[in-house]
């Protein structure tokens, strides 16, 4: 009995130690909502924190951030278009299973440096690994979902930010992202790795929440919830405002 309770107090100091030794991200926001209105043009979030540890830095390796914000996934058809007798037509088609709508990654060292390629494939982190494509039967899918990336690149939906996470003294680090205007409302998922020679040693996660208010959201909920009388309000206001643009021209032709 005595040689059982000697291990088990052996296995509980050194996990205590692990525990002593471990890394953990104390995470804040600038704001944890963002709030879409007709006037809305983006918004950037500033991303904040400290490293929270129970003993001296290590020094075998230097201490790196990297941080991910994700929007909603969804699926993607994505679609070739070849000319055919002098017109373009679309042709072969790929689905895209889960792609997310907005993604965006901000690292304190160029990213090969501060995530290794397994850390990457286990945790999915870098662009192309955060989507998703299976069973497609289309050669050359590879192609289509690297189309789908960079058309999200240029309208600055996706984006790859080396260098742009501030670490000061191995503790406090600090980026800013910026969301584009074209957001759709969902939970953006926030992910936060703490690394040291390219292996992920803590992690954070949180949401922020994107959402429609004010005219924009009862405009929203009535085309979802009530989509006849949401109809009949789009036909009045446009026959209104062809009516007053018509009133509007008389009166100038008059004068």
């Amino acid at each position: 009995m005595s040689l059982l309770r000697l291990i088990f107090f052996t296995i509980c100091a050194m996990l205590s130690a692990l525990t002593a030794t471990a890394e953990e991200v104390v995470l804040g926001l600038s704001q944890d909502r963002v709030a879409i209105t007709a006037t809305f043009d983006g918004s950037e979030i500033l991303i904040f924190g400290a490293v929270k540890r129970e003993s001296p830095i290590a020094t075998e390796a230097p201490l790196e951030v990297v941080v991910t914000v994700a929007g909603p996934s969804e699926t993607v058809l994505v679609r070739r278009k070849d000319r055919e007798l002098g017109i373009w037509v679309n042709t072969e088609a790929v689905t895209v299973d889960s792609a997310p709508s907005f993604y965006a990654v901000a690292t304190s060292a160029p990213f090969s440096e501060a995530l290794s390629d397994t850390e990457d494939l286990r945790h999915k982190i870098s662009i192309n690994r955060a989507i998703r494509s299976v069973g497609a039967t289309v050669e050359g899918a590879q192609s289509f979902t690297d189309a789908l990336m960079r058309i999200r690149e240029e309208k600055g939906l996706y984006s790859l930010q080396e260098n742009t996470v501030a670490v000061d003294e191995q503790t406090l680090f600090r980026t800013a992202l910026r969301m584009p205007a074209d957001l759709i409302e969902g939970h953006y998922r926030t992910r936060i790795f703490l690394t040291r020679a390219g292996r992920v040693v803590s992690q954070y996660e949180t949401v922020i929440e994107v959402n429609k208010v004010g005219m924009e959201r009862f405009l929203f909920n009535l085309s979802r919830e009530q989509p006849a009388i949401y109809g009949l309000l789009a036909l009045v206001i446009a026959v209104v405002s062809g009516w007053g643009a018509a009133a509007g021209f008389q009166l100038l032709r008059a004068r």
